[in-house]
């Protein structure tokens, strides 16, 4: 299907990852800066199914080289084989792409490495530290998680965006990105051990860029000391 993927996709095949074609069905611009689109799923979710923060990897042509990157469902329909993607709007093939993408056109996907654990025992508190790139996981984990109380540290302004957030069990912590994500460590440093302490099971979910996720999940687990099955830190992105 499709041109070469280069290493990346041969690496993908070997790996038996699964591909399909989806075909954009409608458009909106939530904010300037982000995008939500729609999609038909040419067969997926019957084939896979669907679970919690469920991503996929996405095709696009840069300059004539393959480039893929990771986008999480949102509110998919298995009987409908309908969903929707969240593009955070940046510099970039993947973004240009989004902003012309109108009903009709295509692009292929790989379906490789996505899962969900419920964490056991369920959590006491869930702490997520996250970004507009991966506020659809954010929200889809939050979901999945019911109950639980949650404390959310996000990096740059929810104005206008989608946000689970139930004022009665989430609190969000508004972090200006500054400094290459160094501000949003510095405060999760100064205020997440006390939150951790406050309860018998807490939960810790990052998912910034790589630089930021690395520092983070690091000082989680090795500084804090939260078991690694506790932990879930993946980065989203990598800063140029």
């Amino acid at each position: 299907m499709g041109q070469g993927r280069g290493w990346e996709g041969a690496v993908l095949k070997l790996m038996r990852a699964k591909d399909f074609e989806f075909t954009v069905t409608g458009g909106e611009d939530v904010t300037a800066d982000y995008r939500r689109l729609t999609f038909t799923d040419g067969g997926m979710l019957a084939t896979t199914g669907v679970h919690p923060t469920m991503w996929v990897r996405l095709w696009f042509d840069n300059a004539g080289r393959p480039h893929q990157r990771a986008y999480t469902l949102v509110d998919p329909d298995p009987q409908t084989g309908a969903f929707a993607l969240e593009f955070a709007l940046h510099e970039g093939c993947a973004s240009d792409w989004a902003r012309a993408a109108k009903p009709g056109d295509t692009i292929e996907a790989t379906v490789q490495g996505t899962g969900f654990e419920h964490p056991d025992p369920a959590p006491s508190h869930v702490c997520v530290v996250g970004d507009p790139a991966s506020l659809p996981a954010v929200n889809s984990l939050l979901g999945a998680l019911g109950d639980a109380p949650a404390t959310v540290w996000f990096e740059g302004s929810l104005d206008g965006l989608p946000c689970l957030a139930d004022p009665a069990r989430h609190e969000v912590r508004e972090v200006p990105r500054r400094d290459g994500g160094a501000a949003l460590v510095e405060r999760v440093r100064a205020e997440l051990p006390e939150l951790l302490a406050s309860g018998p099971d807490p939960y810790v979910w990052i998912a910034c860029d790589t630089a930021t996720t690395r520092a983070l999940g690091a000082f989680v687990r090795k500084e804090l000391g939260v078991p690694k099955q506790r932990v879930h830190a993946l980065g989203y992105w990598r800063a140029s």
